[in-house]
């Protein structure tokens, strides 16, 4: 049969705003198995399990913030995008063309970028432009797709996102097992390794002995409920002699150090870091929140 000749009907503005949020979704999927894979190769406290538990919880109220604000950028970003490559495309060829969207992208991102690393106060080179490239990559894909005028795209779409979040989740594991991605755990010390001169940098310092005396001087002893020193509230701090023990646990994430002060409260230091840059540190208020009062080692060991 002879084709008409007639140009296809463009989908309509719903559909395609519904079509560029599931993309973000998708994407947005892909970007979280990639953060939690990374997070378990960095130097991070142990947080425990309540952590999974109250994501799990809160999955419901999280999907549809993620779904509003996918929404949001849609109709901010992603239809911008589409319609300005569209408006290009025909004043400079006559015609609407797809690589217009890649640079209408990278010019929007270039904005973007700036913006965020301004209010951050600055950021190095290298991640300036993975910023930007991750970014410029993540506006194309649904202002492509929100030019498309094939029908039946929602399908193909769903099925090849959910494929690259799963084929993501299986790398990352992969990785993880293989070694590949080496998983972050604490070093096994022993008491002999943590013995010396330990700094909050801010003033306040811990000297552990070798026949387990502890000197403190001006350490925070108020941290959200773990210790209130003298009882007098925020501004709490510890300054006194005492004695310290190392308790290796039943595993790296498990070492403590318990430290006896008189007049002061300690929750136990828990033990982190890496071999060369050892930590002792405590939770401030809800360990969720991965707030810490970290000490440093500054004399290089015992």
């Amino acid at each position: 049969m002879e084709k008409s000749g007639r140009p296809e009907k463009k989908r309509l503005f719903g559909l395609s705003l519904l079509l560029s949020i599931l993309v973000l979704l998708l994407e947005a999927m892909v970007a979280l198995v990639v953060s939690v894979v990374y997070d378990i190769t960095q130097e991070s406290p142990n947080a425990g399990g309540g952590g999974s538990a109250m994501f799990i919880l809160f999955l419901p109220v999280l999907a549809v913030f993620a779904t509003a604000i996918a929404g949001t950028l849609s109709v901010v970003l992603v239809f911008p995008t589409a319609w300005l490559s569209g408006v290009l495309g025909r004043r400079f060829g006559g015609r609407e063309v797809w690589w217009w969207v890649p640079v209408v992208a990278g010019a929007v991102s270039l904005v973007i970028v700036a913006a965020v690393v301004a209010l951050a106060g600055g950021a190095g080179a290298g991640a300036v432009a993975l910023g930007w490239f991750l970014t410029t990559a993540a506006l194309t894909v649904p202002a492509l797709l929100w030019r498309s005028r094939r029908k039946r795209v929602f399908g193909p779409v769903t099925l090849w996102g959910v494929a690259a979040v799963v084929l993501t989740a299986v790398l990352g594991g992969v990785g993880l097992a293989t070694g590949v991605l080496e998983e972050y755990r604490p070093p096994a010390f022993t008491s002999a390794d943590l013995v010396g001169r330990w700094s909050d940098g801010h003033g306040g310092t811990l000297t552990l002995t070798a026949d387990g005396r502890v000197t403190a001087d001006a350490i925070d002893d108020d941290l959200g409920g773990w210790g209130h020193g003298d009882g007098e509230g925020d501004g709490a701090i510890c300054t006194g002699q005492g004695t310290w023990t190392y308790e290796p646990g039943g595993g790296t994430w498990s070492q403590e150090v318990d430290i006896t002060v008189d007049s002061c409260m300690y929750g136990t230091w828990n033990v982190g870091g890496t071999e060369t840059r050892p930590t002792l540190y405590q939770y401030i208020g809800d360990p969720d929140s991965w707030d810490l009062y970290e000490l440093r080692r500054t004399d290089g060991g015992p």
